[in-house]
Protein backbone atom coordinates (compact mmCIF):
# COMPACT_ATOMS: atom_id res chain seq x y z
CA UNK A 1 0.00 0.00 0.00
CA UNK A 2 1.31 3.44 -0.88
CA UNK A 3 -0.18 5.53 1.93
CA UNK A 4 -1.63 9.02 1.85
CA UNK A 5 -1.38 10.78 -1.53
CA UNK A 6 0.07 14.24 -2.08
CA UNK A 7 -2.26 17.26 -2.21
CA UNK A 8 -3.82 17.54 -5.65
CA UNK A 9 -3.83 13.80 -6.25
CA UNK A 10 -6.90 12.07 -7.63
CA UNK A 11 -8.64 9.14 -6.01
CA UNK A 12 -10.88 6.47 -7.48
CA UNK A 13 -12.78 3.54 -6.03
CA UNK A 14 -12.34 0.51 -8.28
CA UNK A 15 -12.85 -3.22 -8.30
CA UNK A 16 -9.62 -5.09 -8.98
CA UNK A 17 -8.96 -8.82 -8.77
CA UNK A 18 -7.32 -10.19 -5.65
CA UNK A 19 -3.57 -10.71 -5.79
CA UNK A 20 -3.97 -14.49 -5.77
CA UNK A 21 -6.60 -14.40 -8.52
CA UNK A 22 -5.12 -15.59 -11.85
CA UNK A 23 -6.80 -12.58 -13.43
CA UNK A 24 -4.47 -10.23 -11.57
CA UNK A 25 -1.46 -11.84 -13.20
CA UNK A 26 -3.02 -12.29 -16.65
CA UNK A 27 -4.55 -8.81 -16.76
CA UNK A 28 -1.40 -7.09 -15.50
CA UNK A 29 0.62 -8.90 -18.14
CA UNK A 30 -1.81 -7.92 -20.89
CA UNK A 31 -1.67 -4.24 -19.89
CA UNK A 32 2.05 -4.26 -19.13
CA UNK A 33 1.88 -2.94 -15.56
CA UNK A 34 0.96 -4.20 -12.10
CA UNK A 35 -1.25 -1.61 -10.37
CA UNK A 36 -0.40 -3.10 -6.97
CA UNK A 37 3.36 -2.57 -7.23
CA UNK A 38 3.65 -0.16 -10.16
CA UNK A 39 6.15 -2.52 -11.80
CA UNK A 40 6.29 -2.98 -15.56
CA UNK A 41 5.27 -6.48 -16.68
CA UNK A 42 6.27 -8.13 -20.00
CA UNK A 43 3.39 -8.17 -22.46
CA UNK A 44 2.45 -10.90 -24.92
CA UNK A 45 3.03 -10.37 -28.61
CA UNK A 46 0.26 -9.82 -31.13
CA UNK A 47 1.59 -10.46 -34.62
CA UNK A 48 1.59 -7.34 -36.76
CA UNK A 49 0.29 -5.06 -33.98
CA UNK A 50 1.86 -2.85 -31.32
CA UNK A 51 0.23 -4.08 -28.12
CA UNK A 52 2.08 -1.58 -25.86
CA UNK A 53 0.56 1.27 -27.89
CA UNK A 54 -2.88 -0.37 -28.03
CA UNK A 55 -2.92 -0.77 -24.23
CA UNK A 56 -1.27 2.53 -23.30
CA UNK A 57 -4.42 4.25 -22.02
CA UNK A 58 -5.77 1.41 -19.85
CA UNK A 59 -2.24 0.67 -18.62
CA UNK A 60 -2.14 4.11 -16.99
CA UNK A 61 -5.32 3.40 -15.04
CA UNK A 62 -4.37 -0.15 -14.06
CA UNK A 63 -6.47 -3.30 -14.28
CA UNK A 64 -9.83 -2.34 -12.82
CA UNK A 65 -13.55 -1.79 -13.16
CA UNK A 66 -14.77 1.68 -12.17
CA UNK A 67 -17.06 2.00 -9.15
CA UNK A 68 -16.39 5.68 -8.31
CA UNK A 69 -14.61 7.52 -11.11
CA UNK A 70 -11.40 9.49 -10.40
CA UNK A 71 -11.90 12.71 -8.46
CA UNK A 72 -9.91 15.32 -6.57
CA UNK A 73 -10.49 15.56 -2.83
CA UNK A 74 -12.47 18.28 -1.08
CA UNK A 75 -11.75 16.62 2.27
CA UNK A 76 -8.61 15.15 3.82
CA UNK A 77 -7.20 11.79 2.78
CA UNK A 78 -8.04 10.47 6.27
CA UNK A 79 -11.70 11.48 5.87
CA UNK A 80 -11.91 9.89 2.43
CA UNK A 81 -10.27 6.69 3.67
CA UNK A 82 -12.64 6.56 6.64
CA UNK A 83 -15.66 7.01 4.35
CA UNK A 84 -14.50 4.29 1.95
CA UNK A 85 -13.65 1.92 4.81
CA UNK A 86 -17.05 2.47 6.43
CA UNK A 87 -18.76 1.88 3.08
CA UNK A 88 -16.88 -1.37 2.48
CA UNK A 89 -17.63 -2.59 6.00
CA UNK A 90 -21.38 -2.39 5.48
CA UNK A 91 -21.44 -4.11 2.08
CA UNK A 92 -21.74 -7.85 1.64
CA UNK A 93 -19.34 -9.93 -0.47
CA UNK A 94 -20.89 -11.61 -3.49
CA UNK A 95 -20.00 -13.84 -6.42
CA UNK A 96 -19.04 -12.24 -9.72
CA UNK A 97 -20.16 -14.27 -12.75
CA UNK A 98 -17.51 -15.59 -15.14
CA UNK A 99 -16.04 -12.85 -17.30
CA UNK A 100 -15.38 -12.78 -21.04
CA UNK A 101 -13.55 -10.52 -23.49
CA UNK A 102 -16.12 -8.39 -25.31
CA UNK A 103 -16.23 -5.53 -27.80
CA UNK A 104 -17.57 -2.48 -25.95
CA UNK A 105 -18.17 0.27 -28.49
CA UNK A 106 -14.85 -0.43 -30.19
CA UNK A 107 -12.83 -1.06 -27.02
CA UNK A 108 -12.03 -4.53 -25.76
CA UNK A 109 -13.09 -5.09 -22.17
CA UNK A 110 -13.86 -7.85 -19.73
CA UNK A 111 -17.63 -8.02 -19.14
CA UNK A 112 -19.78 -10.22 -16.94
CA UNK A 113 -21.42 -13.10 -18.81
CA UNK A 114 -24.73 -12.91 -16.96
CA UNK A 115 -26.73 -10.41 -14.97
CA UNK A 116 -25.33 -9.62 -11.51
CA UNK A 117 -27.57 -7.21 -9.55
CA UNK A 118 -25.08 -6.91 -6.65
CA UNK A 119 -22.60 -5.31 -9.07
CA UNK A 120 -24.97 -2.44 -9.82
CA UNK A 121 -25.78 -2.06 -6.13
CA UNK A 122 -22.06 -1.88 -5.34
CA UNK A 123 -21.39 0.80 -7.96
CA UNK A 124 -24.44 2.83 -6.88
CA UNK A 125 -23.34 2.71 -3.25
CA UNK A 126 -19.79 3.80 -4.13
CA UNK A 127 -21.07 6.70 -6.24
CA UNK A 128 -23.22 8.05 -3.42
CA UNK A 129 -21.19 7.27 -0.31
CA UNK A 130 -17.98 9.02 -1.39
CA UNK A 131 -19.56 11.96 -3.16
CA UNK A 132 -19.11 14.32 -0.22
CA UNK A 133 -15.35 13.70 -0.59
CA UNK A 134 -15.29 14.83 -4.23
CA UNK A 135 -14.23 18.27 -5.39
CA UNK A 136 -16.20 19.46 -8.44
CA UNK A 137 -14.54 18.77 -11.80
CA UNK A 138 -12.83 21.72 -13.39
CA UNK A 139 -13.86 23.12 -16.77
CA UNK A 140 -11.17 21.17 -18.63
CA UNK A 141 -12.45 17.88 -17.26
CA UNK A 142 -16.04 18.77 -18.08
CA UNK A 143 -15.06 19.61 -21.65
CA UNK A 144 -13.10 16.36 -21.99
CA UNK A 145 -16.10 14.34 -20.83
CA UNK A 146 -18.45 16.18 -23.17
CA UNK A 147 -16.28 15.65 -26.25
CA UNK A 148 -17.48 12.07 -26.54
CA UNK A 149 -21.08 13.23 -26.86
CA UNK A 150 -23.42 12.77 -23.89
CA UNK A 151 -27.10 11.95 -23.68
CA UNK A 152 -29.28 14.27 -21.57
CA UNK A 153 -29.15 11.67 -18.78
CA UNK A 154 -25.36 11.48 -18.94
CA UNK A 155 -25.04 15.28 -18.96
CA UNK A 156 -27.21 15.46 -15.84
CA UNK A 157 -25.03 12.79 -14.20
CA UNK A 158 -21.88 14.72 -15.09
CA UNK A 159 -23.20 17.91 -13.51
CA UNK A 160 -24.53 16.17 -10.39
CA UNK A 161 -22.01 13.38 -9.81
CA UNK A 162 -18.93 14.49 -11.78
CA UNK A 163 -19.11 11.49 -14.11
CA UNK A 164 -21.63 10.64 -16.83
CA UNK A 165 -21.70 6.85 -16.46
CA UNK A 166 -23.41 6.26 -13.12
CA UNK A 167 -26.57 4.50 -11.94
CA UNK A 168 -28.59 3.37 -14.99
CA UNK A 169 -25.77 4.56 -17.29
CA UNK A 170 -23.13 2.46 -15.49
CA UNK A 171 -21.73 -0.73 -16.99
CA UNK A 172 -19.23 -3.09 -15.44
CA UNK A 173 -16.15 -3.33 -17.64
CA UNK A 174 -12.43 -3.91 -17.26
CA UNK A 175 -10.87 -2.01 -20.17
CA UNK A 176 -8.15 -3.86 -22.08
CA UNK A 177 -7.44 -1.62 -25.12
CA UNK A 178 -7.98 1.74 -26.72
CA UNK A 179 -10.65 1.94 -29.42
CA UNK A 180 -9.66 -0.48 -32.19
CA UNK A 181 -10.06 -0.40 -35.93
CA UNK A 182 -11.85 -3.43 -37.45
CA UNK A 183 -8.51 -4.73 -38.72
CA UNK A 184 -6.93 -4.42 -35.26
CA UNK A 185 -9.89 -6.07 -33.59
CA UNK A 186 -9.62 -9.08 -35.92
CA UNK A 187 -6.15 -9.83 -34.50
CA UNK A 188 -6.29 -8.42 -30.98
CA UNK A 189 -9.60 -9.95 -29.84
CA UNK A 190 -8.54 -13.59 -30.28
CA UNK A 191 -5.13 -12.77 -28.79
CA UNK A 192 -6.80 -11.30 -25.70
CA UNK A 193 -9.16 -14.27 -25.41
CA UNK A 194 -6.25 -16.71 -25.62
CA UNK A 195 -4.19 -14.72 -23.09
CA UNK A 196 -7.05 -14.54 -20.58
CA UNK A 197 -8.37 -18.06 -21.14
CA UNK A 198 -7.19 -19.64 -17.90
CA UNK A 199 -8.26 -16.69 -15.77
CA UNK A 200 -11.85 -16.08 -16.84
CA UNK A 201 -13.90 -19.25 -16.95
CA UNK A 202 -14.98 -19.44 -13.31
CA UNK A 203 -16.89 -17.31 -10.81
CA UNK A 204 -14.90 -15.24 -8.32
CA UNK A 205 -15.80 -13.69 -5.01
CA UNK A 206 -15.99 -9.91 -4.79
CA UNK A 207 -14.70 -9.51 -1.25
CA UNK A 208 -13.01 -6.11 -1.41
CA UNK A 209 -12.87 -2.79 -3.21
CA UNK A 210 -9.74 -0.78 -3.92
CA UNK A 211 -8.82 2.85 -3.46
CA UNK A 212 -6.56 3.84 -6.35
CA UNK A 213 -4.58 7.07 -6.35
CA UNK A 214 -2.97 9.15 -9.09
CA UNK A 215 -0.17 11.34 -7.74
CA UNK A 216 -0.28 13.96 -10.53
CA UNK A 217 -1.91 14.50 -13.94
CA UNK A 218 -0.63 11.86 -16.33
CA UNK A 219 0.86 9.71 -13.55
CA UNK A 220 -0.19 6.06 -13.36
CA UNK A 221 -2.88 4.99 -10.93
CA UNK A 222 -1.77 2.72 -8.08
CA UNK A 223 -3.67 0.72 -5.49
CA UNK A 224 -3.39 2.61 -2.21
CA UNK A 225 -5.73 0.47 -0.10
CA UNK A 226 -7.64 -2.79 -0.48
CA UNK A 227 -10.78 -2.49 1.64
CA UNK A 228 -12.50 -5.75 2.66
CA UNK A 229 -16.25 -6.01 2.34
CA UNK A 230 -17.70 -6.94 5.67
CA UNK A 231 -21.49 -6.63 5.59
Amino acid sequence: MIGAPAPGARLALYWAPDLDDPLHRAGSSWLGRDAETGAAVPQPGVQGHDLPAITADPRGYGLHATLKAPFRLRVSWAEALDAATALAARLRPFDLPPLAVRDLEGFLALRETEACPPLRALADACTEALDHCRAPPDEAELMRRRRSGLSPEQEANLVRWGYPHVFEAWRFHVTLTRRLSPEEKQAVLPAAEAHMLGALGHPRRVSSVCLFTQAAPGAPFLIAERLPLGG
